[in-house]
């Protein structure tokens, strides 16, 4: 054998010996170093192979759109798909509201913080390719091609970090983009896949900072990936600042000294920098609206055992409590292989295998689990920065095969820890049925290519010269091109085919085990058609009423109050609350009230009422009889008197705060007895009779009433709404039966079951309703206008006191009255108002999302900035 001509490091040497040198005129590279071929050969394969077996695990476990069963799992179904919905109508024009407000949800809310926060990633900009009644096949898609772009991302940062075989990068890449983490968590939380390929392509940034290259596009990518989520953006930025410490740690010591390392740390600040300050108007504005958004109770991180730690590197482990770390066997065997490569360098090896054990290790401690998560420990799923571990392993196996199959001994050493991780894993309660079985099955198919791999040495076209192993026995020319092609083949089968089983079973897994909404169908079709026909914004709302699911307004169309986000205002949720209506998520979902008072006062004019026809199923959309009723209700925009400030702040007591914002008395409230489980008083015959305990679980039933009326109140989480019981009867006498749920929690205080606020009762006299409706509609505005953010209402002349929008004060909201200039809205019990002083016949309100201007004057400091980079770069290349 000839000996290998002698090699100068460059800017790609990772410290093995043959550093190599990339021919780019013909994507290939001298004997020394890379495979030759086209260098997009391998992410386009990644790429093809992720979207198939995202898609072959799909249709293994019988999920649409390859099979009847429901995708609509807890908040895909009810948060993620309503907003690609209503995004595609508003990229139309098709909706009242615009990209700063959205008039479908809780009457009236901040959207472009919903943007930033659900939709911003270009891929979501697909859903206007498909009609309307198709939009879970559209999140399907962009699922699957966030998935794809994923893995070819994963695989041009694996060739980009080490030479090697572009097949077994690919296999890899596709690794990364079907973790455990894609499919427990990024599957059905579509938005955080852009973090999945943002870590890759934040690497590639460090790399080219790191050879001082490209000082333009890497801000771009940057901005690219904080426009599209910053959140998992920040977790994505974290890990590619561990990558990128350990290539600078492990640069060869002959090569850049430590100025040049230095610089190359700076360039990479500066890209950061300039990329989110690129992304400042969006981010600022999804920032500013979370410091605004309705508070969740704290959360105290618990750890979890590391029994479930090491059981979630093995396939078909599902739980949202653990984080999801399966990459595949084939891949975990060849990074836990790493440590013991000799062919590569020591210090790169003492590196790789420091950060991803400490990475592992900060999953596990407060303090770095809130570094990793922006300060605050999240609601829900504890462990989402996970893929950043898994990319790191992914970059362990790459490195420990990138130049020939892992030796023997290598195998066997990785091969026992990867048996010691199993045996620790094993009682845990996230192993399968399919757990071991699966494994077993892999672990053969590994065996096999590793057997056939060995007697190939080093991957064909990346020789570095003579092979020196005592034991190495040159290949036949035809041997040294079939095996290591079957080892790849047969490393490909184990990899995909325990993909594919992991991502049937944690499908399956997850409906069986969670929340879920049924597909969309008739029911939803028919109460869109319904609603469009009876839309008669903004002269008054529409609210469809209940629909399965959640954000039922951005599905079907409406201004209801049902709205559900992470940026749920606490204003609306206060003001919604005080006023009766019930809430999910902690008070981040209020969700619509059908009462009287309530549509009045939001000038809901038609209500839609709907009930099943048969119970809801996973694998049939449903259907429903409808109803319609329009009742005459006060404009959009009232007029009341100046307010006294003894009485604005809301009560204890939902009628009574109905009635304050009313302006009129409607209910009769009455002293209520409590005798065990049974409310006793007194009302006016033929009044209606309305129970309100937000935090009671369980029915209540009137006497001669319309029989038991179902209570979900479950503190903090969810809030009953206010409900009808019935009439009074001729009597007078009220009497409630309460049947408190045997599984409810009782009262820390009084030990019932049943706690209920001091006035829980109140009896709705119809006649006086009626009454203040008319004396309202005589005030209020004679004319409305609505378009896109602003409300412009036309008075009656020599209107006093303040014109209330029937609308949250969110913060955001300015008002002039006549020809006075903007000025922040005043607030009126939760609702946006205007002082008016007798001249004014014009009240015109329009909402700015808050940090929009400050953004924008960030975004173009960082343009500018962006402009002197080229421009400085431009300067140094022509010298």
């Amino acid at each position: 054998m000839r000996p290998a001509a002698p090699t100068v490091p460059d800017e790609d040497d990772d410290g093995e010996p043959g550093g190599v040198r990339e021919d780019a005129a013909r994507g290939a590279v001298t004997a020394r170093g890379r495979a030759s071929g086209p260098p997009r050969v391998g992410p386009a394969v990644a790429a093809l192979l992720s979207g198939v077996l995202f898609c072959l695990a799909t249709a293994l476990s019988r999920t649409a759109p390859f099979g009847p069963v429901t995708r609509n799992i807890v908040d895909l179904g009810q948060q993620y798909l309503p907003y690609h919905a209503y995004w595609r109508k508003v990229l139309l024009g098709e909706s009242h509201g615009d990209a700063f407000l959205n008039w479908n949800s809780g009457f009236g809310s901040n959207f472009l913080g919903d943007i930033g926060t659900y939709l911003s990633s270009p891929f979501d900009l697909l859903v206007v390719v498909f009609p309307a009644d198709r939009i879970e096949t559209a999140l399907y898609v962009v699922t699957a091609l966030k998935i794809m772009a994923a893995g070819a991302a994963a695989t041009a940062l694996l060739l980009r970090l080490r030479p090697g075989p572009w097949p077994v990068a690919a296999l890899l890449g596709t690794a990364y983009a079907l973790s455990g983490w894609t499919f427990n968590y990024g599957a059905s939380v579509p938005m955080w896949l852009d973090g999945l390929i943002a870590f890759p392509l934040l690497c590639l940034v460090g790399e080219w900072a790191r050879s001082g290259r490209r000082p333009v596009l890497g801000p771009l990518v940057v901005a690219l990936a904080w426009i599209a989520n910053f959140y998992t953006a920040y977790m994505a930025t974290v890990g590619a600042a561990v990558v990128l410490t350990v290539r600078l740690l492990t640069t060869d010591p002959d090569g850049p000294a430590a100025r040049e390392r230095l610089a190359g740390l700076l360039r990479a600040a500066r890209s950061v920098l300039i990329g989110i300050g690129l992304a400042a108007p969006l981010v600022t504005v999804v920032f500013l609206a979370t410091k605004g958004a309705d508070p969740t109770p704290a959360t105290t991180f618990a750890p979890a055992a590391w029994t479930d730690l090491f059981a979630r590197f093995l396939p078909a482990t599902a739980s949202v409590a653990t984080p999801a770390l399966f990459i595949g066997t084939p891949s975990l065997l060849l990074a836990l292989a790493l440590p013991f490569q000799r062919a590569v360098a020591p210090r790169v090896r003492a590196g790789w295998t420091a950060a991803v054990l400490l990475v592992t290790l900060s999953l596990q401690w407060e303090p770095t689990h809130l570094l990793w998560h922006a300060g605050a420990s999240p609601n829900g799923i504890p462990y989402r920065q996970t893929f950043v571990l898994c990319g790191l392993l992914v970059i362990a196996a790459w490195l420990s095969v990138a130049g020939g199959a892992p030796r023997p001994v290598a195998l066997l050493a990785g091969g026992a820890l990867f048996g010691a991780l199993a045996w620790a894993g094993r009682g845990s309660a996230d192993i399968d049925r399919w757990t071991f079985p699966v494994l077993a099955a892999t672990l053969l198919a590994a065996l096999g290519a590793a057997l056939l791999a060995l007697p190939a040495g080093r991957w064909r076209g990346t020789r570095t010269g003579a092979d020196t192993r005592p034991d190495a026995v040159p290949p036949s020319r035809s041997g040294a091109r079939l095996l290591p092609a079957l080892a790849v083949l047969l490393l490909l089968a184990a990899q995909t085919g325990e993909t594919a089983v992991t991502g049937k079973r944690i499908e399956e897994q997850q409906r069986s085990e969670v929340s879920w909404a049924p597909p969309l169908g008739p029911w939803h079709a028919e109460m869109a058609a319904e609603v469009a026909r009876a839309d008669a914004w903004p002269r008054y709302r529409t609210d469809p009423g209940e629909v399965p699911g959640g954000n039922d307004t951005l599905l079907v169309g409406g201004q209801g109050a049902d709205v559900y986000s992470s940026l749920t205002s606490a204003t609306t949720s206060a003001t919604l609350s005080g006023l009766g209506f019930g809430f999910y998520a902690k008070g981040r979902h209020p969700v619509t009230l059908d009462n009287p008072v309530t549509d009045a006062l939001f000038s809901i004019g038609t209500r839609m009422r709907s009930r099943p026809i048969g119970p809801l199923r996973q694998d049939r959309p449903p259907t429903a009889a409808i109803t319609t009723t329009t009742t005459p209700v006060p404009p959009l925009v009232t007029v009341r008197p100046a307010p006294h400030p003894a009485t604005t702040a809301p009560g204890d007591s939902a009628f009574r705060n109905q009635e304050l914002l009313l302006g009129a008395p409607v209910y009769e409230l009455p002293a209520v007895r409590r005798t065990g489980r049974t409310l006793t008083a007194r009302c006016p015959a033929g009044s209606e009779v309305w129970f309100w305990a937000p935090e009671f679980h369980g029915t209540a039933a009137l006497d001669a009433g319309d029989g038991p009326v179902d209570f979900d109140g479950r503190p903090p989480a969810v809030r009953a709404p206010m409900r009808p019981l019935g009439a009074v009867p001729a009597s007078g006498a009220v009497r409630i039966a309460l049947r408190p749920d045997p599984k409810a929690k009782a009262d820390t205080r009084t030990g019932e079951k049943a706690r209920l606020p001091a006035q829980a009762v109140g009896c709705l006299v119809r006649e006086r309703l009626d009454a203040a409706v008319r004396q309202l509609t005589a005030t209020g505005a004679t004319r409305v206008r609505a378009t896109g953010h602003t409300v412009t209402a036309e008075l009656p002349p020599g209107s006093t006191g303040i014109a209330v929008l029937a609308a949250p004060r969110i913060s955001g909201w300015h008002c002039a009255a006549g020809d006075t200039g903007p000025a922040p809205a005043r607030d009126h019990r939760g609702l946006v108002a205007v002082p008016l002083d007798g001249r004014a016949t014009t009240v015109t309100c329009s909402f700015r999302p808050p940090g929009l201007r400050l953004g924008t004057a960030v975004g173009a400091a960082a343009l500018l900035a962006l402009a002197l980079t080229a421009v400085l770069h431009a300067r140094a290349r022509r010298r």
